[in-house]
């Protein structure tokens, strides 16, 4: 895989876009795992996939981001232009407007509460976007906006791995509810990764949403994860509330928390050296909310 860098995006962008070669090009402080991230100016945004497997996205972006942006109440990142693969990289690539605030990880000051209410509603807003000819849930998305049971193999060999280190038959208890309940509406948008590195914040308010590379159209209950990787206590009610949804999305959504905490606790994809992913298991395990 070719070295992302930030001589790179100043070589692909002269090539291609020669009227932005004189803007300064840096990598953002914090870098995803499906793409590289580097702010070109004061204005503009280069976004490079980091493999192969991440590629499929720069065109769904690019169609989904101006539907989703008439629509939301909150700023999304805006295509600019799209570059093309080359000698130097493989891949296609996206020009984005840059969006300010600081990412939810790195928010100090953070008012939980009216952040809860507040993704709620955008979460309801987004499901509310016209879906037809969105890019139904699939192989692009990573199955999310599919059903949980996706991902059934990898769950049980991570509980056999994870054997004496889990409480195994709560985990199963909590999957197998999820199993028994499918989305019975019509397909809806989704984001795919709500998580506090794609949340923008300004004075302790939500501000934008940004990273829909695991967008589509299908169910919901993959967006609703926050409620136990990031809120506690009456700030998840509040978010739940908020978010709508009956009892058996969130059953699947706390099963879409236990498959990502499992899998990367046992080592099946990825793994979880300060333990965060525990800490979540912990939080699905302790709030059955049945």
């Amino acid at each position: 895989m070719t070295d992302i860098t930030a001589d790179l995006v100043t070589t692909l962008v002269a090539d291609q876009f020669p009227q932005w070669a004189h803007l300064p090009v840096a990598p953002v402080p914090r870098q995803g795992w499906d793409n590289r991230t580097f702010r070109l100016g004061e204005t503009l945004a280069v976004r490079l996939p980091s493999g192969p497997g991440y590629v499929a996205a720069v065109a769904k972006e690019d169609r989904a981001l101006p539907v989703l942006a008439a629509h939301l109440p909150v700023p999304v990142p805006a295509p600019v232009a799209t570059g093309t693969p080359s000698p130097e990289y493989p891949h296609p690539w996206s020009v984005r407007r840059w969006l300010d605030g600081e990412a939810l990880m790195d928010a100090g000051d953070v008012d939980r509460s009216r952040l809860a209410a507040d993704l709620g509603a955008i979460l309801t807003e987004l499901r509310h976007v016209p879906s037809a000819g969105g890019p139904a849930a699939g192989a692009h998305s990573f199955y999310r906006g599919c059903h949980p049971s996706a991902y059934a193999d990898q769950v049980q060999e991570s509980l056999r791995i994870l054997a004496g280190t889990v409480d195994a038959a709560a985990c199963t208890a909590v999957w197998e509810s999820a199993m028994r309940t499918v989305w019975t509406g019509a397909p809806v948008w989704f984001h795919g990764d709500i998580a506090p590195g794609n949340l923008l914040t300004s004075g302790g308010a939500l501000t934008a949403l940004i990273d829909f590379g695991t967008c589509g159209v299908g169910d919901p209950a993959c967006d609703l994860q926050i409620a136990w990787t990031y809120f506690t206590g009456p700030d998840r009610a509040r978010f739940r509330d908020a978010a709508g949804l009956d009892d058996g999305t969130w059953a699947r959504a706390r099963a879409w928390t236990l498959w990502k905490a499992l899998i990367m606790m046992s080592g099946v994809s990825g793994t979880d050296p300060e333990g965060v992913q525990a800490a979540n298991l912990a939080q699905v395990l302790a709030d059955p909310l049945d």
